[in-house]
């Protein structure tokens, strides 16, 4: 949640004059020589890409129809971002986000039938139906959440990496956060105890723009969030996060920094979310036609699907079916989620203590 809402700053109509609306979000620059994939490499970020876009869009259908309770926030839009991450990284690698996490989870390679039957309260879930959206884990694929206070993933993330140092694993902590949590006090603490002590942190700012629903232009009086490290000594970049290829070859400069003792490193990922902040936000702060042109020009999927057509020859009949296998995944994860029991009441007293080890 962003400092302006959180201090009542009203929100205004986009029709009216909103200070800073009209330069939000900035132009999106693509990279103008990204690199290339390979024809495998591209068929594999489509697939991933394409179940994170798919499981979202049906759990706001489940949303919609009240199977899944509290808050849901989804990820569409920004799913280039943790695949192209996903890419780089190595198997051991930890993933620590906040609340936008179900792309996360899947992308860490998370059962779908386990995160969606989370979501909609089931024993089957993550937590066994007690965590919801915000709150599940795996320690098996390295995910430590999804977390709903903004921010405290940072401070999390940042402990991860102490423990990865302490134990001179050659492990990486991918910390995510929001372009609003990017303001927040404890990440500029976490960011001092990084670099104090070189922890390998690879800080990944996912900057869709709006935060909760004010442009980053009316929040933050620097707008450049590669450049939050600087007073540390933590490089940053700006990565075109909406094209899977300048993502992959970023995170693997920002990961080989931290994986060789150089300390943490900032990736600043300029990024678009298409739905509003939640599934009960209705994004008056910005016009249709914005989200559309974005949509239309900048579609992370999109733009991966052209490649295989034009560049490798893939036929258009082959990513049809590919869609229809990944529809076919989700469709079965929603079944499980909607007939997969409700936790028995005895799980209220669950996991509130850790045993002590002998």
């Amino acid at each position: 949640m962003d400092a302006a809402n959180e201090a009542g700053q009203p929100k205004l109509d986009p029709a009216s004059a909103e200070p800073g609306l009209a330069e939000a979000p900035e132009a999106h620059r693509p990279a103008p020589n990204a690199p290339q994939f390979t024809r495998d490499e591209d068929l594999h970020a489509y697939h991933e890409m394409l179940l994170i876009r798919r499981f979202e869009e049906k759990a706001g259908q489940l949303y919609g129809m009240g199977l899944i309770g509290g808050f849901c926030h989804l990820y569409i839009g920004q799913e280039a971002v943790v695949i192209g991450m996903q890419m780089a990284s190595e198997d051991g690698d930890q993933v620590i986000t906040g609340y936008r996490d179900h792309g996360h989870m899947l992308a860490c390679g998370m059962d779908p039938n386990g995160v969606m039957a989370e979501l909609t309260g089931r024993r089957g879930g993550y937590s066994r139906g007690k965590g919801g959206s915000m709150h599940m884990f795996s320690r098996e694929k390295q995910f430590f959440g999804g977390h709903g206070i903004v921010g405290a993933q940072v401070s999390l993330g940042t402990g991860l990496g102490f423990a990865d140092a302490y134990r001179k694993n050659g492990k990486v902590s991918l910390t995510y956060m929001g372009d609003g949590a990017a303001n927040q006090g404890q990440v500029y603490e976490s960011f001092n105890m990084a670099a104090l002590w070189k922890l390998p942190v690879v800080y990944v700012i996912e900057n869709n723009r709006y935060a909760m629903g004010t442009s980053v232009a009316r929040a933050s009086a620097q707008t450049d969030f590669s450049k939050r490290g600087l007073s540390f000594g933590i490089p940053g970049e700006q990565v075109d996060g909406m094209d899977v290829r300048t993502v992959r070859e970023a995170a693997q400069r920002a990961l080989a920094h931290a994986r060789t003792g150089e300390g943490p490193y900032i990736l600043e990922m300029q990024t678009y979310r298409y739905r509003g902040h939640s599934m009960s936000d209705p994004a008056k702060y910005r016009t249709k036609d914005e989200v559309s042109k974005m949509r239309e020009e900048h579609d992370p999927i999109e733009m991966v699907r052209k490649r295989l057509i034009e560049l490798h020859g893939v036929p258009e009949a082959d990513l049809k079916a590919t869609d229809a296998k990944v529809r076919e995944t989700v469709n079965d994860s929603a079944e499980f989620a909607t007939h997969d029991p409700e936790p028995d009441p005895s799980e209220l007293w669950t996991d509130i203590l850790l045993e002590a080890r002998a």
